[in-house]
């Protein structure tokens, strides 16, 4: 294989699509970076935090956002010659604002990516099952629990065990802010004239290898590492996801 002309990539997603998945998978490779969302909370102190990383000792701002954005590539590297980005829609505004204040001037925001992370591969990854996602984020949010492990342990948890209770207001209310977050980055890419790698949930859960390879061949890597990998999460669908959806779309 020839070596990648690609410096990054960015995984352009909403909540609850499988980037966690995707990720995982891409990770488990080895030659594809280790791909999370490295800059989540719209909050400087908790990027600093995140990295061991002390404002007190930079001197300004600007010097401050370089090392971070140096400890962000390190990580996301993973030991690789790539870095990988997942990038949630509700997390965008911030991490261009910031990139705004280290790279100023008059620049479109992928080439302002690009300065920061080298040549980058665009992947927007959605879910068209626009209720099924909005059933899974109420859940998650209620419970705690966002993704269990391929052997069904529990894999991140973000709160205390709680038991959910069917809302449709908040599944309707999720579904209305979904569909924004993608048309959101649907708009994005028509201004900066990005023509992104397009996943979807549903073939990266039919089909994990099938859809690693093909990121794998888009980035100049060697898609046959894909045959060895397994998929590292279970889905989290259950009885009580398939009554909600039941219900909801009875009441509706």
């Amino acid at each position: 294989m020839p070596s990648t002309p690609l410096q990054s990539y960015m995984i352009c997603t909403a909540p609850r699509s499988g980037s966690t998945l995707l990720c995982r998978l891409l990770a488990a490779t080895k030659i594809a970076g280790n791909p999370d969302s490295h800059f989540h909370s719209p909050s400087l102190d908790d990027w600093l935090d995140d990295y061991g990383l002390k404002r007190a000792d930079y001197a300004d701002t600007e010097d401050c956002l370089r090392a971070l954005i140096n400890s962000a590539i390190a990580r996301g590297k993973g030991g690789t010659d790539i870095f990988g980005l997942r990038l949630q829609r509700p997390s965008f505004d911030y991490v261009m604002q910031q990139l705004g204040r280290l790279l100023p001037g008059q620049m479109r925001d992928a080439r302002r990516i690009e300065q920061a992370f080298g040549a980058t591969l665009y992947i927007h990854l959605t879910r068209s099952d626009r209720l099924g996602q909005a059933i899974s984020y109420v859940r998650a949010e209620q419970t705690g629990l966002w993704h269990r492990n391929a052997d069904g342990t529990e894999l991140e948890r973000l709160a205390p065990a709680q038991d959910a209770r069917y809302d449709a207001a908040a599944i309707r209310g999720q579904m209305a802010a979904l569909t924004a977050l993608d048309a959101a980055w649907e708009r994005w890419f028509e201004r900066e004239g990005i023509r992104p790698l397009r996943l979807t949930y549903d073939a990266l859960s039919e089909q994990p290898q099938r859809i690693l390879a093909e990121v794998l061949a888009a980035l100049y890597l060697d898609p046959g590492h894909a045959r060895s990998v397994e998929p590292p999460t279970a889905k989290l669908a259950d009885d009580v996801s398939r009554a909600w959806r039941d219900r909801f779309e009875s009441e509706s």
